[in-house]
């Protein structure tokens, strides 16, 4: 029987309920399917034919540390996804990227450790902006502040964030977040799969309505894409170095501009939550997704 490890964190050893949901689906295909947290130096990731990264929560508190993990298990074993992919992707700075080759991408202002703290404004157009760090995880380090209000929290935030050596990300906070929410359009083995919305995060002033542990709680509902989300989504995974066909899961995240149109908040190619729960076909469908590439 092929074994298949379900990578994840210390604080999700045996997964959440969402993902657990993977186990008995890929059972069904004659698949042995266990929970291993990254970071367990006693695991043999050789012994198994796959290890899936599911829950690795964690691994913006030591990013480099995760990038050579994956590149040792790729070498002994089939990674998915493959770890030049998670590389590019746990680095926020993939939007520049995708911004540059004409994708629709929130506009997003980068700040690198030596650049001046004081020497940006928040674009105008907006009410409020967002400060949050290039490599992070679950909400974690970010805040949202109203642009007519005295900037000095903000440039504190942004400081500090420079002074630890970390990469800053100032973005407009779209306004539509609060009414429409943001839609997640999700592609399990290359194809479109199911979609989400997911409702506000950040309240002013509150790091992610206050992160206690790994990530923010969510509120998720079930959402059929507009054909511009769609067609968004399906440009914007074309993208993805390598070549999408290589990749098992991606998660888009989408929010309406100013005029409507979607706009690119995140491409998740790395841990994120794939809402199983959320469409009775989904587990099985990234089931036969990993049968398929084993």
């Amino acid at each position: 029987m092929p074994s298949v490890a379900l990578a994840t964190c210390r604080e999700f050893p045996l997964l959440d309920d969402e993902d657990r949901l993977l186990i008995p689906a890929l059972a069904e295909l004659g698949i042995a399917a266990v929970p291993a947290v990254w970071t367990n130096e006693s695991v043999d990731w050789s012994s198994f034919d796959a290890v899936v990264v599911r829950e690795t929560w964690d691994y913006s508190q030591d990013r480099p540390a995760f990038i050579a993990w994956t590149r040792a298990v790729e070498a002994v074993t089939l990674l998915l996804n493959p770890a030049a992919v998670i590389e590019w992707n746990t680095d926020k700075r993939y939007l520049r990227a995708l911004a540059e080759q004409g994708m629709p991408v929130v506009p997003t202002l980068f700040l690198e450790p030596g650049d001046d703290p004081t020497g940006w404004s928040p674009a105008e157009g907006y009410v409020d902006f967002v400060v949050k760090p290039a490599v992070s995880a679950g909400s974690r380090d970010t805040m949202r502040y109203a642009s007519d209000a005295p900037l000095d929290e903000a440039r504190a935030h942004v400081r500090g964030l420079l002074d630890a050596g970390r990469t800053v990300m100032i973005q407009p906070y779209l306004e539509a977040v609060d009414t429409i929410g943001e839609t997640a359009v999700l592609f399990l083995g290359g194809q479109f799969s199911h979609a989400i919305r997911k409702g506000p995060l950040l309240t002013r002033g509150v790091e992610g309505e206050r992160v206690e542990g790994l990530f923010v709680q969510e509120q998720i509902d079930p959402r059929d894409p507009t054909s511009a989300e769609f067609d968004a989504a399906r440009r914007i995974v074309a993208c993805i170095p390598g070549g999408f066909e290589h990749v098992l899961y991606a998660r888009v995240d989408l929010i309406p501009g100013p005029d409507g149109m979607p706009q690119l908040l995140e491409l998740e190619l790395t841990e994120p939550s794939l809402f199983l729960s959320h469409h009775a076909d989904a587990p099985m469908r990234l089931a036969t997704a990993i049968a398929a590439r084993l």
